[in-house]
């Protein structure tokens, strides 16, 4: 008898033949094919990282979740491995959700949210989650063990398992919606992953729109202990939470015993359209290393069409800043994936476009721009762009607002709308820009703010970078680009 898991291999591959692949990443973790949502279970186990993620095999739409798995020797190239679990018992009948993974005494345990839909298929009104546990002696073929901890009566929601030592106890956070709509998030604690002990509540009522607290993560940076999750319910204020749900964090102190002091409340850890579900782990060297889901909630989702849905974006290093601020910032090993290097300098714009001819499908570009002596109301990139400039998506400075922007009215297919950070008050900026077949993600002056963002260019189309400034000159140093390999092996 075919098992779930095989079921579910033997559709990813059938599914694969009819996939389109025109907007597919070269150098992002991508479904095989089918759906993919949230990163789980990043850690490094045996010499080797290994990325799960929320996975539907059947079709590119969002169902019942299974975990994909890939694993890479260095952070850059991945393999694929077959689906790790799939909703099988009764525990996790509706779907396998997100959760963790822990090298325990070299057995690999997954810690993940069994969920069961109560009244029917996506009927989110009545529903049980509880944590579940499954283990693999090679990484590869995973044993479940079955719901851990369940939560108290009357609570629904109440997933999303981050596990952790410290001290020499496991601890967990478990994202939860009390009875009266106010999102949380919950410390347990235990000596064998199977038997957990409450412990206190993290935090709650971070806003008084926000209802649940998702994917929450609780960890070690610098001298400071942070919290980084997912809230949803959060609402649009001037330039911030634009998105359907945002992903931030919270810094404080903490240690066993004691409660969780903040010092910095909620901020938000990247500024585009397209950035949820951030999870974090440690790297061999001790870095704290981060992905997210390159997607969010609720938007339009043109590789559908293609049969696929979902990325992840470039692995990202944290660090905490002097003003207690989590950077991120992509990690050294990407310059791996460089080639053909192309540099370019003292470029003076004058009120004009300008075509460099450098492709962007697949390419990595530092800027260095001079703000002393730019003085244009708009002037930057255009990403993706034709050389005519009338499809692109843009990266500028806009003088009036004093803000760096990156606007997707010009991008391609379903996507509009803007995202922006202040513009630094410094002399020279440094713009380090990730392009890929559908997405581009952008950091500013090293790792002061990072945007990421999904884009579908109207193809074929030639996709080059132009440069521009409108009313007035910019004065571009430098431009060094290169084209990026793939990272699948």
């Amino acid at each position: 008898m075919t098992n779930a898991i095989d079921k579910a291999n033997q559709a990813i591959k059938k599914l694969e033949k009819e996939m389109n692949k025109q907007y597919y990443p070269h150098f992002h973790l991508s479904p095989q094919a089918g759906w993919m949502n949230d990163p789980n279970g990043l850690v490094y186990y045996k010499g080797q990282y290994h990325a799960f993620y929320q996975h539907h095999p059947y079709n590119e739409n969002w169902g019942p979740m299974h975990w994909g798995h890939a694993v890479s020797d260095d952070l850059i190239t991945w393999r694929r491995l077959p689906i790790a679990i799939a909703p099988d018992h009764d525990y996790d009948k509706s779907g396998c959700f997100s959760g963790s993974a822990v090298d325990n005494n070299g057995e690999l345990s997954l810690i993940y949210t069994g969920h069961i839909w109560l009244n029917g298929q996506g009927n989110d009104e009545h529903i049980r989650e509880t944590q579940c546990l499954a283990t693999s002696k090679d990484g590869i073929n995973f044993k479940k063990h079955g719901t851990v901890l369940t939560p108290k009566e009357g609570i629904m929601h109440f997933r999303d398992p981050k596990v952790f030592k410290q001290n020499g106890k496991w601890w967990m956070v478990v994202g939860q919606r009390e009875t009266n709509d106010v999102g949380q998030v919950l410390l347990y604690r235990s000596t064998d992953l199977k038997d957990w002990k409450f412990e206190q509540v993290l935090i709650s009522d971070i806003d008084p729109n926000v209802y649940m607290l998702e994917c929450p993560d609780f960890f070690p940076l610098g001298d400071k202990w942070i919290l980084m999750f997912s809230p949803q319910g959060m609402q649009a204020k001037g330039y911030q939470y634009r998105n359907r749900f945002q992903s931030g964090y919270i810094v404080g102190d903490w240690q066993p015993g004691k409660p969780f002091s903040i010092i910095k409340s909620f901020q938000e850890m990247d500024f585009g359209h397209d950035f949820y579900a951030p999870q974090s782990f440690l790297a061999a060297d001790g870095r704290r290393i981060m992905f997210g889901w390159m997607d969010m909630w609720e938007s339009k989702m043109p590789s559908k069409h293609d049969k696929w849905m979902g990325a992840f974006t470039l692995p990202r290093e944290l660090i905490l800043d002097r003003q207690n601020r989590v950077r991120n910032r992509p990690i050294k090993e990407l310059v791996a994936l460089r080639e053909k290097p192309q540099s370019l300098t003292n470029i003076e714009l004058n009120s004009e476009l300008k075509n460099t001819k450098i492709e962007s499908i697949s390419c990595e570009i530092n800027v260095e721009i001079d703000l002393v002596n730019s003085n244009a109301e708009r002037f930057g990139l255009q990403l993706a762009a034709t050389p005519d400039g009338k499809q692109a998506t843009l990266l500028y400075i806009d003088r009036q607002a004093n803000r760096i922007i990156l606007d997707r009215s010009l991008s391609g297919i379903d996507l509009k709308g803007y995202r922006s950070v202040p513009l630094p008050k410094t002399k020279k900026l440094t713009l380090h820009i990730f392009v890929d077949a559908s997405s581009v993600e952008v950091f500013i002056n090293k790792d002061l703010y990072s945007l990421s963002s999904r884009i579908y260019p109207k193809l074929p189309a030639k996709r080059l970078i132009n440069l521009f400034a409108e009313n007035g000159q910019a004065k571009i140093t430098k431009l060094d680009s290169w084209q990026l390999k793939s990272i699948y092996e």
